[in-house]
């Protein structure tokens, strides 16, 4: 996710919610895989598997442990692009989990393979290393009683830290699975990292070989099963500039950026399916005294529905060429003109077909979560490392 806050972990003395939220992705890996998993006793443990029963009293006996973990995984600075430090220590901790053949790929993404007994499906669950934050924030951790505080210790380090929790519990556990789990931690899911690590895994080495996708992203526990789509555009407004006296009469290229904005802020849609757009960034100019031959923004368009984030991006084409129109307009005696180009910084896709609560994994993981007494609230969308699978067909969640 890419949501630009500092997150918090809030912990007592009895259940967290990372133990909450591993037990339930535990859960729910072990359904997937084929498991036989009998009805849930009261309280969250399997009636008669003594592997699956240990792995998940194992998940509550080293919850400090995993706080470790998710504090000192935040301290290493992980902004997209840079992650490979971050990645280099995840491999290490995964490995010494017992999978010896935790490995990083071409682009950074960090892989470890669990083999199954049999011939059941395989679950890849990912954690995205990166972080929303610039490169130079402090990322240190600051503990007050039992509040932790730092940027980016929900989104991701939590991810990355569930992860570990699980591949714990399952080798410790001695937990044998009829299928394959792939975990990863994976890089370029925030911002201009544009899903770029799970896009490289499902479009290449993995293309065709993974049966379900899990993304553990953000706070809280709940289930995220539908997709929210974004188109991201740098718009770029070029002409020849001048003194702002002495060529007095030549377009601007913040003046037609301006109007573009002022457009686009009354650009009209729809409530349901929720569809958004945002100018987030502005840049151009040299000085007070110049006309601005060269101004950008970043621009971002979201909704659920593929048709009304097709009506959103087109309107939006709409009204900056209105602007430029407009301003070129302006200056009739001008010899020069402003012209613009679009350039894309981010495509995350919608699923060609949108799944429902009713898809088997989603399900699958509402019941593990309730079984084990977690409350999770009704399922919703989101904007995650899930996108790309689900554009491919796979399930996710």
């Amino acid at each position: 996710m890419h949501t630009p806050r500092r997150f918090h972990i809030l912990t007592d003395n009895t259940v967290s919610r990372i133990p909450h939220a591993a037990r339930a992705l535990f859960a729910l890996l072990l359904v997937a895989l084929s498991i036989p998993l009998p009805a849930f006793a009261q309280g969250g443990i399997p009636a008669d598997n003594p592997a699956v029963r240990r792995g998940l009293d194992d998940i509550k006996s080293f919850n400090a442990w995993t706080l470790e973990q998710q504090v000192s995984i935040c301290e290493i600075p992980a902004p997209s692009f840079k992650e490979k430090v971050r990645g280099a220590e995840f491999r290490k901790r995964l490995a010494a989990l017992g999978y010896a053949n935790a490995r990083v790929d071409s682009i950074g993404n960090v892989i470890a393979e669990r083999a199954g007994s049999g011939t059941g499906p395989t679950v890849m669950i990912a954690g995205h290393l990166d972080t929303v934050f610039p490169e130079g924030t402090n990322v240190k951790v600051a503990k007050n009683g039992d509040r932790f505080d730092a940027p980016g210790i929900g989104d991701d380090c939590r991810g990355l830290t569930v992860v570990l929790a699980v591949a714990k519990a399952l080798n410790e556990g001695g937990v044998r699975t009829n299928g394959r789990v792939i975990l990863v931690g994976d890089v370029g899911e925030e911002g201009a990292g544009n899903l770029r690590g799970v896009r490289h895994l499902l479009t290449g080495e993995y293309k065709g070989k993974v049966d379900y996708f899990i993304s553990v992203d953000g706070l809280g526990i709940h289930v995220t099963d539908r997709a929210v789509g974004s188109n991201r555009y740098k718009v770029r407004f070029t002409g020849p500039g001048g003194h702002s006296y002495g060529a007095f009469g030549m377009p601007s290229a913040i003046h037609a950026m301006g109007r573009a904005i002022a457009n686009i802020s009354d650009v009209q849609v729809p409530i349901a399916p929720k569809t958004t757009f945002n100018v987030g960034v502005v840049t151009g100019g040299t000085s007070v005294n110049s006309i601005a031959g060269e101004a950008a923004m970043d621009v971002d368009m979201r909704s659920e529905a593929l048709e009304s984030l097709e009506r959103v991006d087109a309107a939006i084409h709409k009204a900056v060429a209105d602007a430029l129109a407009a301003e070129n307009a302006r200056w009739p005696k001008s010899p020069a003109k402003i012209s613009v180009r679009f350039d894309t910084i981010g495509i995350r896709p919608l699923p060609r077909t949108p799944q429902t609560d009713d898809s088997p994994i989603v399900r699958a993981a509402l019941d593990a979560a309730n079984a084990l007494g977690a409350r999770v609230p009704p399922t919703g969308a989101g904007s995650t490392d899930s996108n790309i699978p689900m554009n491919l067909g796979i399930p996710a969640i």
